[in-house]
């Protein structure tokens, strides 16, 4: 099993940029797919990014997509969140998760092992 732990998250202005990031443990990190998603209260957990097993392979929700970049550096078992171009909407808590094997990469339910989450909180 692996083990996820997010870090990076803070108060920050529209406008502005975070990096958050996802140390990973407990086996080969490179054999999961890690997505990133976030939860704001009183709303569903909701996807915004995945990279593959392969790092070349990466797909953004629409709301994110140009603003947001996910990395992974397999020799450091971590997994990265580049957040630029904040906007007030991007608040929420976000989680690191990582699937065995992915059927949507969008859906919550495709990832076994999750982080306990970081807060990203953006002021207008």
């Amino acid at each position: 099993q692996v083990q996820l732990v997010e870090s990076g998250g803070g108060l920050v202005q529209a406008g502005e940029s975070l990096r958050l990031s996802c140390a990973a443990s407990g086996r080969t990190f490179s054999s999961y797919a890690m997505g990133w998603f976030r939860q704001a209260p009183g709303k569903e957990r909701e996807f915004v990014a995945v990279i593959s097993w392969t790092v070349s392979n990466t797909y953004y929700a629409d709301s994110v997509k140009g603003r947001f970049t996910i990395s992974r550096d397999n020799a450091k078992n971590t997994a990265y969140l580049q957040m630029n171009s904040l906007k007030p909407e991007d608040t929420a808590v976000y989680y690191c998760a990582a699937a065995d094997f992915i059927v949507d990469y969008a859906s919550p339910n495709n990832y076994r092992y999750w982080g306990q989450g970081t807060q990203v909180t953006i002021s207008s």
